[in-house]
């Protein structure tokens, strides 16, 4: 079993509290505060889940400094007061940074009892399969 230390539970609480925020902000017509608050919640949660050293590696490698640019970039735009351009420009930055992950979610999604069920329906299948990087061929 793994073991999670204090300070990762107090980053999954940051994390949640950050994304809680920032979906309030969205479903509050892009209230900038709201949004600022989330964006550093979530920031201080991954510091505190994977830790300062891991962070810093995973968003300042080299291939990855176009999405790190983008994503902090649109944070930055959020705080400065402009917050539909900032939540553009980080949704672009996040979807460049973890696009590696989609596939694995994807695979893991697709396994839980209920939703790999409407997952595999015929419409919705046709969007997971090209958000999860999987064409029809493999398939």
């Amino acid at each position: 079993m793994i073991s999670i230390t204090d300070t990762q539970k107090i980053g999954v609480g940051f994390v949640t509290f950050g994304v809680t925020f920032i979906f309030l902000g969205v479903i509050l017509l892009f209230d900038k505060g709201l949004l600022a608050i989330g964006n550093i919640l979530f920031l201080a949660g991954m510091a505190f889940v994977a830790g300062l050293e891991r962070s810093f590696r995973f968003f300042f490698q080299r291939h990855k400094w176009k999405g790190s640019g983008a994503f902090f970039g649109g944070i930055l735009t959020v705080l400065l007061g402009w917050p539909l351009v900032g939540m553009c420009i980080e949704m672009y930055g996040f979807i460049v940074l973890f696009s590696g992950f989609f596939p694995v979610a994807v695979n893991f999604l697709r396994r839980v009892p209920v939703l790999g069920q409407i997952l595999n329906l015929p419409f919705i299948s046709g969007f997971v399969d090209r958000l999860g990087g999987e064409s029809k061929m493999n398939v």
